[in-house]
């Protein structure tokens, strides 16, 4: 892994119930913001990266975003001593209620639809499979 991003790969082995989703690719957990502005909005709203594959995010927002909402998605990392960003089309798959800082707030996962190859680089990098 790659040691300038905060990206730690997720045992699941720990929950033998998340073992049977059958995911191709390995979830990684992250601690990074993310700015995302629903397609029909003109505003940008703020949410925290709780885990990221090479195919989606696992989110957390005070706000509820329907499921087949998409999103425009800016995820915020530092690269060496410079804040840089990936973009990324998603679409809300499922979402579900989770207290946030003693507040009501929401788990949302989102799925890739549309990404740059130049941001799909960014992403290994954030990931820890990037050079």
């Amino acid at each position: 892994m790659n040691g300038s991003t905060n990206a730690q790969w997720m045992d699941s082995t720990h929950d033998a119930e998340s073992t049977r989703e059958k995911r191709k690719h390995p979830r990684f957990y992250l601690n990074l913001p993310i700015e995302f502005r629903m397609m029909d909005a003109s505003y940008v709203r703020g949410a925290m990266v709780v885990n990221a594959s090479e195919t989606g995010l696992l989110i957390r927002s005070l706000n509820n975003i329907p499921i087949g909402t998409r999103l425009k998605i800016a995820v915020l990392f530092s690269k060496g001593f410079e804040l840089a960003n990936f973009e990324v089309l998603a679409e809300v798959v499922w979402n579900k209620i989770h207290l946030v800082d003693g507040r009501q707030g929401y788990q949302l996962g989102l799925k890739f639809i549309e990404m740059l190859e130049e941001d799909r680089q960014k992403l290994k990098h954030v990931l820890g499979d990037g050079e």
